[in-house]
């Protein structure tokens, strides 16, 4: 097993276990999906019309929740300064950990969200627009994440700067993917999805040099 394979297992099983935060991100995004249609009232229509746009803001939101043990764990123990001198680069230790993060919390958030937009009553035709958008955004929410969270290592309680850093440059992939939905209800070709798209690979792309440079910028100090 190579280091970029050993760091994504390891951190994988991490997210997963208790305190890992996958689990509480799920059960976040359940509530939300839960409690949402009980505010709103009855209304189906204008439930469906919503599905989208609740359930990508809880997405993210939930995503949140686990993005401090991207790299604080390892910062705290001193395991980061191993890491930062082994055979892989700081750019792939991040990448490892960009994707250990979407599959502990945005691949079973996209899995399970078709069940939960039942209680939001979306339309049949809607549903692979949803899982759609999900499968292809939440990647660039873990990769916007972990430049948060390279940047907040050494801050204290930095959990709780992380989201306001964060949610901001999010905003692009909450617009596209639930405006992708919502063209899905109303029978419309707007062309979010594909946005959606281009804004998540290049998330991906360029997220991992500049976590690489939050996480030497805090080693050096």
């Amino acid at each position: 097993m190579n280091a970029f394979s050993a760091i994504l297992v390891r951190d994988t099983r991490l997210f997963f276990r208790a305190g890992g935060g996958a689990f509480l991100a799920l059960a976040f995004f359940s509530s939300v999906a839960v409690l949402v249609p009980l505010g709103t009232g009855p209304d189906l229509a204008l439930l469906g019309r919503i599905a989208g746009g609740v359930l990508w803001v809880a997405a993210v939101l939930a995503a949140l929740l686990a993005l401090d043990r991207m790299f604080q764990s390892d910062f705290d123990d001193g395991s980061l300064d191993l890491v930062a001198l082994g055979p892989l680069s700081l750019e792939g230790v991040a990448l490892a950990k960009i994707a250990s993060h979407w599959l502990a919390t945005g691949l079973p958030l996209t899995i399970v969200s078709p069940l939960l937009a039942l209680m939001f009553n979306l339309p049949d035709r809607a549903y692979p627009a949803l899982v759609a958008s999900l499968a292809i955004g939440t990647p660039a929410v873990s990769a916007i994440g972990a430049i948060g969270a390279g940047l907040t290592l050494s801050i204290r309680r930095g959990n709780l700067i992380l989201p306001l850093i964060v949610l901001p440059l999010l905003s692009p992939a909450v617009i596209f993917g639930a405006g992708g939905v919502l063209a899905a209800i109303d029978h419309v070709a707007n062309g979010a999805l594909w946005f959606l798209a281009a804004f998540s690979l290049v998330a991906v792309l360029l997220s991992p040099f500049a976590a690489a440079a939050a996480v030497r910028l805090n080693l050096a100090g």
